[in-house]
């Protein structure tokens, strides 16, 4: 492992949606974690001009078959050799299963060997009390919440799914910890996929670190003995909220310029023109805060529930 890189030599599949201007889904997840030196397969759910925030977008969708056939493309030439599976937006409650689908074959593969693959599973489904996708889809996350290794909803999805955190003892009990840290009064979009793209990284950098063989357990369990604190996921998620802090303080420093200029330029009239450059203001200004991704200075401490 290079002395500059967090994470051993790791294969991920990312399969989320991918936009071609902006900063949500694919977009932000492959160059977050190629970043911090995964090397990342992009298999992209949606090809969409931007996010939906905008609320105008032109693109395409994937069918559930079309997401198979990718997926067998990758295997007939051997391609399938993933360490980690990043799952985000899936259009659908077909291309949901499709995707647990892989998700299931890639686990199958890895049996022999327990803790070879990890699946981190981002169940978009709505945010703010609402639901952005059909309702049948729900019932389609639930049926994958079983195989997944770690689930990462946010507190509306969370609640739809009535999930059990991944931080339980071999006899199921929850470990819980939290993490205090200011809040930024903003909007941002694409922070969730941010976040599940780094926890792929942090996790897989916290269990190598730990010297206690979870690379070799299954779901990387650690022992019952191991208290809330000193879990793998309770460090990466401090590393995670360290570079989300500097990253998302940085986009807000910018946002405030970026809108003044646009509201002395259109004035007030032109509504949907200033909406449309609120949206443009709010990307996440990732590519030029590298360090913040690699090397936060912020830190943020797990502290007892």
């Amino acid at each position: 492992m290079s002395d500059d890189l967090p994470v051993p030599e790791t294969r991920v599949l990312a399969v989320a949606s991918h936009v071609v201007s902006g900063y949500v889904g694919n977009k932000i997840a492959v160059f977050t974690m190629q970043s911090l030196g995964c090397d990342v397969a992009a298999l992209n759910t949606v090809q969409f001009s931007n996010h939906t925030g905008y609320k105008q977008v032109k693109g395409t969708k994937v069918t559930a078959q079309e997401i198979a056939d990718l997926y067998d493309g990758l295997k007939q030439s051997y391609l399938d050799d993933f360490d980690m599976m990043l799952s985000g937006y899936i259009p659908g409650a077909e291309a949901v299963q499709a995707v647990g689908r892989i998700a299931e074959d890639l686990k199958a593969k890895a049996k022999q060997r327990p803790g070879s693959f990890f699946w981190v599973l981002d169940p978009v489904m709505g945010d703010n009390g609402k639901l952005y996708v059909a309702d049948d889809v729900v019932p389609a996350y639930k049926s994958l919440l079983p195989n997944a290794d770690l689930i990462l909803p946010n507190q509306f999805e969370a609640e739809t799914l009535s999930v059990v955190g991944s931080t339980m003892t071999s006899t199921g009990r929850a470990r819980a910890f939290k993490i205090r840290f200011p809040a930024l009064d903003a909007y941002f979009s694409g922070t969730g996929d941010m976040f599940a793209a780094l926890m792929v990284v942090r996790m897989r950098q916290a269990v190598h670190e730990t010297g206690r063989g979870l690379e070799g357990t299954a779901s990387w369990l650690s022992p019952d003995a191991v208290g809330a604190l000193d879990l793998p996921l309770a460090r990466a998620a401090e590393s995670v909220l360290a570079s989300m802090h500097e990253v998302l303080g940085a986009t807000c420093e910018s946002m405030k310029a970026e809108v003044e200029r646009a509201e002395a330029q259109l004035g007030a009239g032109d509504a949907k023109r200033m909406h449309l450059a609120r949206s443009k203001a709010a990307e996440l200004r990732l590519v030029r805060h590298l360090g913040s991704l690699r090397q936060p200075k912020t830190y943020f401490k797990a502290q007892k529930m």
